[in-house]
């Protein structure tokens, strides 16, 4: 009886070692990043306003009431009290994960949270609170993660992906196409009522604020336009602290900014720059498209011309630095006027015949743009050591973002544009 054991032990061995085999074979092993999540309850939860966050990693820019915004990267945002440019007084952080893009009509904040549209109430500046939320209304949003090493599967039910982390990794192999999302805010890698110099008491609860020229979310009345790669989503904000989803529209692929003049939208793609008639705000339509050369393009406008920068060095392919400036006059028309070589320019600015242009690490620039085919033959001002990125023209305050921080200067007097103040990032 017992020599008989000896045989089937082996033969339950030989098929425990086959099954073991088969499920080794099923799988991978290898070193790579994988996601560090933040559960959807913890995320829905985390809004709070805390006390001694450095500026670290800059991203959008916002100005209302003599008030400045300034987004910390996927963190949450910085609050300024600007009533006097030459010595603004920090009040505050607002944590919010998964931040990039941010908007506010009257005292109402609106900001993207990885999946999540939040509702701020912004009139006290040293008590903003979350009044709202929709859950789930934009696309899911991972962070870049660096390219030394692949990246494992990312498993939307765990959460938002918020960091990765670099380890071994063991994981079932399965046939997928996608394993996970690809849309990125990108934000680094990426406006115009007079500047009171009044005493501020709060963010009032009339009016809608400026945003810089890589805004991805806009206002028109009661209208909230929030653009992704692919997608513009229209919200109806007339209840301020409930926002409505009322339409969606295609805008084609890879739109990188949007910019509002009356009743036109002007979306900012790799491949050209995208027209929208929004005098019925709730429903838009496309009026025509500019091709350009393949590359990220801020865009501002003014009456009759469209400004567009082109630049290098991005995930959206392009081999140019320059500045396109579009003819608008027959806004169905769009026609180039003229081309400028760059150094690698970002976000730009206008006011009046003056254009204000962040050249990358050529630093800021300012022409007269009166003649548009004179224009390199007018630049009145340079500030060539700023990694700049952004700028905000009020009145005649410019409020510019960079690499080193937040920068504003008086241009006041054109033939002597004055420092006032500058934030500078912690080292």
């Amino acid at each position: 009886m017992k020599a008989k054991i000896v045989p089937i032990l082996a033969f339950f061995s030989l098929i425990s070692l086959f099954f073991f085999s088969c499920e080794d074979q099923n799988y991978k092993e290898y070193k790579g990043y994988s996601p560090v999540y933040l559960s959807y309850k913890d995320l829905r939860s985390s809004v709070a306003e805390v006390q001694n966050v450095d500026l670290k990693n800059p991203g959008k820019i916002y100005f209302k009431d003599n008030y400045i915004f300034i987004v910390e990267e996927l963190k949450g945002i910085h609050v300024f009290d600007d009533t006097n440019p030459a010595s603004p007084v920090k009040k505050g952080f607002v944590k919010l994960p998964g931040v990039v893009d941010i908007s506010v009509s009257g005292n109402i904040m609106y900001a993207d949270s990885y999946v999540d549209l939040v509702v701020l109430d912004v009139q006290d500046v040293e008590n903003i609170k979350e009044v709202g939320r929709i859950t789930d209304v934009l696309p899911y949003t991972i962070p870049i993660s660096k390219t030394d090493y692949p990246t494992t599967y990312v498993d939307k039910d765990k959460g938002v992906v918020i960091d990765w982390e670099l380890k071994t990794i063991k994981e079932k192999i399965v046939n997928v196409i996608n394993p996970y999302p690809i849309y990125y805010n990108s934000g680094m890698d990426f406006l115009y009522k007079s500047n009171s110099m009044g005493a501020s008491s709060g963010v009032s609860g009339t009016g809608i604020g400026a945003g810089g020229s890589m805004a991805r979310f806009g206002i028109k009345g009661n209208a909230l336009y929030l653009v992704n790669s692919n997608v513009l989503k229209i919200f109806d904000i007339s209840g301020k602290t409930t926002p409505v989803e009322v339409n969606e529209l295609s805008t084609g692929w890879n739109v990188e900014t949007m910019f509002l003049q009356a009743n036109h939208m002007f979306l900012g793609t790799t491949t050209g720059m995208s027209v929208f008639d929004i005098s019925n705000p709730f429903s838009p339509s496309s009026l025509t498209f500019f091709t350009h050369a393949r590359s990220c393009d801020p865009v501002v406008v003014d009456d009759t011309l469209a400004y567009i920068t082109l630049r290098t060095g991005t995930n959206c392919g392009g081999i140019q630095n320059v500045l396109d400036i579009v003819n608008i006059k027959d806004i169905t028309k769009p026609t180039l006027v003229i081309s400028y070589f760059m150094t690698n320019p970002y976000g730009l600015g206008k006011s009046g015949d003056l254009l204000f242009i962040c050249d990358g690490n050529a630093g800021l620039k300012v022409y007269n743009s009166a003649d548009p085919k004179t224009l390199l033959g007018n630049l009145i001002f340079t500030y060539p050591n700023i990694q700049a990125y952004d700028v905000i023209p009020v009145g005649k305050l410019l409020v510019l973002i960079g690499a080193d921080g937040l920068f504003q200067y008086d241009y006041s007097d054109i033939k002597n544009i004055t420092l006032l103040s500058k934030i500078q990032i912690a080292k």
